[in-house]
Order: C-alpha cells, then sequence, then structure tokens
C-alpha cells in the first residue's frame, strides 16, 4: 500500500515507558506499534537464483545472516546474486537483545570455512559481504578468519567485491588491523543504537568502543570505504538518532545505512515505534547533508541491503 498523502516531517518525541517492567513496556509499546504497516510487506523468497543459493549454501555447509537473522530482504538479494556469509559458526557469545541469532557456547573454529566460502562466490556472487557472530572465546575475536575469507576470494574470484561486517574485537587494535590489512573494499561496523539505548540493546558492547573501531579503521587506511548502520525503532528520540548520525561521520565513516527494527520473537525487545517511507528519506537527505558520501535509508534497509550498489554510489561520490 503506498502512502497515498505528504507527510510532513518534524522531530518526535519517541514513546519511552518504564524499563523497570518489561511486561508493561511490551503491552504499552505493542499499543503503538501492533501492526505491522503495509510497507513493511515483501513477497515470499523463491526465485531460481535464490533456490540454488540455498542449495549451494547446504552443500557448502555455510551460514548466512540472511537466514539466521531472518532478513526480509533474503530473496530479493540472492536473486541480485549478492549473499551475506556469516563464519564462525551460528553461535554468538553475546546476547544483544534485537538480534535473532543464536547464543551460547559456539563450537570449535573450522579450519576450511574459508575455502568453502570462496568456492561459494566463484562465477556465482558479484558482490560478498562476510560478517560473524561475537566470538569473546578467541584470541583475536576471530580476525584471522575475516581476512583468511578475503584471501580466498580474491586468489579464486579477483573481480569479486568484497565487504566486511565485522564486530568490536573487544576494542582489540592488532585484531582490526588483520582484517584492515587484507584489503576489503568496504569495513563495516554497525552502531547499531544510540547511546542512551546502547547497555539495553547491546548489552556486550559499549558506544564509544564502536566509534573508536571506526575511527582506527580509517586511520589505518585512509583510502578504504568504511561503513555503519543503525537501527531505528528501539526507542530512540529523533534528536537522539540524528546525534548518532553525526557521531558515526564524525569518526570518518563514508557508507551509513538507516532501516526499521522488526522484532525477532516475543524475548527480544519490542517495537517502539515505525518509521514511515517519508521519515527515512527526510534521513537520508541529512545524512547526506552531513558529508557521507551514500546513505541507504528505509524500511527494509539492512547493513548490506543493495550493498553491490553502495560501493558504486560510494566510488563515484568521490
Amino acid at each position: 500500500m503506498a502512502v497515498n498523502h505528504l507527510v510532513e516531517i518534524r522531530p518526535f518525541v519517541a514513546f519511552r515507558p518504564s524499563l523497570s517492567s518489561p511486561s508493561l513496556m511490551a503491552t504499552a509499546l505493542t499499543q503503538i506499534a501492533a501492526r505491522k504497516p503495509a510497507w513493511l510487506k515483501v513477497p515470499a523468497p523463491g526465485g531460481p537464483n535464490y533456490l540454488a543459493l540455498k542449495h549451494l549454501m547446504r552443500e557448502l555447509k555455510l551460514h548466512t545472516v540472511c537466514e539466521e537473522a531472518h532478513c526480509p530482504n533474503v530473496g530479493e538479494c540472492w536473486e541480485h546474486k549478492a549473499a551475506t556469509f556469516m563464519i564462525l559458526g551460528d553461535v554468538c557469545t553475546r546476547n544483544c537483545a534485537y538480534c535473532a541469532v543464536a547464543h551460547g557456547t559456539p563450537a570449535p573454529l573450522d579450519a576450511g570455512e574459508p575455502v568453502r566460502l570462496a568456492e561459494a562466490g566463484r562465477g556465482w556472487l558479484q558482490h560478498v559481504v562476510i560478517t560473524s557472530v561475537d566470538r569473546d572465546d578467541l584470541p583475536n575475536g576471530g580476525a584471522e578468519v575475516f581476512a583468511a575469507c578475503i584471501a580466498e576470494i580474491r586468489r579464486r574470484t579477483p573481480g569479486t567485491s568484497i565487504e566486511v561486517l565485522i564486530p568490536d574485537f573487544k576494542g582489540s587494535e592488532r585484531a582490526l588491523r588483520l582484517v584492515v590489512d587484507a584489503k576489503p573494499d568496504i569495513l563495516n561496523h554497525n552502531l547499531e543504537t544510540i547511546e542512551r539505548l546502547y547497555r539495553l540493546a547491546r548489552p556486550g558492547g559499549r558506544y564509544a568502543r564502536a566509534l573508536e573501531l571506526l575511527r582506527r579503521a580509517k586511520q589505518l587506511d585512509p583510502g578504504a570505504l568504511t561503513k555503519s548502520g543503525i537501527i531505528c525503532g528501539l526507542g530512540e528520540e529523533w534528536d537522539e538518532l540524528l546525534t548518532a548520525m553525526r557521531d558515526v561521520r564524525a569518526q570518518g565513516v563514508d557508507i551509513l545505512t538507516l532501516g526499521q527494527y522488526l522484532r525477532p520473537s516475543d524475548q527480544h525487545l519490542p517495537i517502539a515505534r515505525y518509521y514511515a517511507p517519508a521519515e527515512f528519506a527526510e534521513l537520508r537527505r541529512v545524512g547526506m547533508a552531513m558529508g557521507y558520501r551514500h546513505v541507504e535509508a528505509g524500511p527494509l534497509v539492512r547493513s548490506s541491503y543493495h550493498a553491490w550498489e553502495q560501493v558504486e554510489h560510494a566510488t563515484a561520490a568521490v
């Protein structure tokens, strides 16, 4: 259903119930975000490229965040021959309150994963995004595996563009350097939310640490593209959202993504509000005015949504 009237864009005051009672918070916010807007509905995946890629992932025993995180864009992206691989297993050592990925004790590292991942992209994928669960149990958080995946893809399909969406590595500069030295086309680390909500939504992370990682990445390789993303609808106010956008840009970040939070289950944080498409358009306009090379903003936008185009837009903006 298209929006058939103009929406006035103005700063809003988000509903902020007491966080002392999760059940009351969930009940109150359900009244605000009870129905999913029509603009969030997408066709069920099932095209030929999607089916072939799904079969390939199972055959090679690979995980994708597209599936593990219940991404609504999986059908569209896989039809465009773009996928986001999730390395280092499918169990995370952290428990972010908005994330659908399982948490607990991870399995041992799979030494053959980088080769299998590279084989999946051979002659098939035009743009590869590599992300991972958090592996706080490993000395470098799995940074060596990111580097190995990049090297194997470069060896087999040098024409494939590579983006990495990395964890914070608990602030380790050594781990970050291992990834940066592997020369991905884009290095991404998502801020995810505003500073006020960080301990609630992302208890294992730190707002300042995420910004510091982005700053260091640009310092280590000033010519490389850096990227970050923010989830909208967790309870942030408009001014807080703009402050987070400015904080990310202050670290020299080139690309920003902004998308609607969709609650994976009733065990996750409730949706505080839905943003209209016109509001995302305004956020994109504001972000471009802040100096970003490219801003991808929309209800269905995720970190790797249209990632194959983001590289082109950001490079063209130089």
